[in-house]
C-alpha cells in the first residue's frame, strides 16, 4: 500500500526559512532539563535576541528554542507563528506605494 505524503504548511516553511537566517547556538543540556540549560546559557553568555538555541538532550534528541524579546519559545511554535514576532520581520522594500 502506498504511503501518503505529509502535507507541508507553507506558513511553517516560510517561518523555517526566516529562522535559518538568525544566529544559532548549539549546547548540551548536561544534568539540567533542556529549557533550563537554554536559559542558563542565555544568562551566562549574554545572548541577545533574536537567536535560535539547539539543545542536545541525548545522542538522538535535540530540542530547538527561539530566544525573543518576549522570552523563550519552542522553535516549532515560532515557525508557525513567525508573524507575531517583530524581531523576525523582514524589511519589505518591494511594497507598492499608492499615490
Amino acid at each position: 500500500m502506498a504511503r501518503r505524503r505529509k502535507r507541508k504548511s507553507r506558513r511553517r516553511q516560510e517561518g523555517r526559512k526566516i529562522l535559518e537566517s538568525i544566529p544559532q547556538f548549539s549546547i548540551d543540556c548536561g544534568e539540567d532539563k533542556p529549557v533550563t540549560a537554554a536559559r542558563k546559557f542565555i544568562h551566562d553568555q549574554g545572548v541577545l535576541p533574536p537567536a535560535l538555541l539547539l539543545v542536545k538532550r541525548n545522542e538522538h534528541t535535540t530540542d530547538r528554542y527561539f530566544w525573543a524579546e518576549k522570552g523563550l519559545f519552542g522553535a516549532q511554535y515560532v515557525e508557525e507563528n513567525h508573524f507575531l514576532f517583530p524581531s523576525l520581520r523582514q524589511p519589505e522594500e518591494d511594497e507598492a506605494v499608492l499615490v
